[in-house]
């Protein structure tokens, strides 16, 4: 027997129908929505339907109403919302604890599971993070780090770890960047990222994890060094 779709779940329906877009890409973080007229038009429902939806998701994080700018995209995920929320409540140790626990189980993932794809494209960043160190390019070089690290966790095949760490990743790039931002990570870096490639290569699962833990340990002392000064 058909149900008769009542007004609640019709606000849950497009609620989540605004929540696919913007996890899609099509409505990007501090984009603001089309009009009103507009939406209501794209999903065919009553402009209190449609102001209930954007209340839902204000609420989860998604989306943010501002006083003369209209509501704009806060954030590409409930998901990662949920994390924003509460890395500004934890200290950049526990935060960076977080991400390597996720990143160490990643990489003893990958030494199992990688594919020949995985492994060319690992081998693929490594040579772009060498090109950006010899040419002295911090940024280039911070990309290609942050790529190398995404893809180790991407071979893990795991899609929640994958979805986890890519909303960590996204709310430390300041602090990873201060961090690769001197002569002697530079080097630090590159050589771990050596070490782990062919850790992965090997499917050495117990060094594709300690070599994890090692650069753990470098930017624990690091951050212990910041908070003295």
């Amino acid at each position: 027997m058909i149900q008769k779709i009542n007004r609640l779940s019709l606000v849950e329906q497009v609620a989540a129908q605004m929540e696919q877009l913007i996890e899609q890409g099509q409505w990007k973080i501090e984009e603001k929505l089309p009009p009103e007229m507009e939406l209501m038009e794209k999903f065919g429902v009553s402009r209190n339907t449609l102001r209930e939806a954007i209340r839902a998701l204000v609420h989860a994080g998604l989306l943010e109403t501002k006083q003369g700018s209209g509501t704009l995209v806060k954030s590409a995920s409930v998901l990662g919302a949920a994390l924003k929320r509460h890395v500004k409540k934890s200290t950049m140790l526990e935060t960076l604890e977080v991400r390597f626990s996720l990143e160490k189980q990643a990489a003893k993932m990958a030494a199992e599971r990688r594919t020949e794809e995985d492994l060319t494209k690992l081998e693929a960043i490594v040579l772009k993070t060498k090109v950006a160190s010899e040419k002295e390019d911090i940024d280039q070089f911070i990309t290609s780090d942050i790529e190398f690290h995404k893809a180790i966790v991407q071979a893990s095949g795991n899609q929640l770890l994958i979805d986890l760490y890519e909303h960590m990743t996204d709310l430390l790039y300041s602090f990873v960047h201060d961090f690769l931002d001197m002569q002697p990570s530079f080097q630090l870096e590159q050589g771990l990222h050596l070490n782990l490639l062919d850790a992965i290569q090997k499917q050495d699962q117990a060094s594709a994890a300690m070599y994890v833990e090692n650069d753990m340990e470098v930017l624990k002392d690091y951050i212990l060094k910041m908070t003295e000064e």
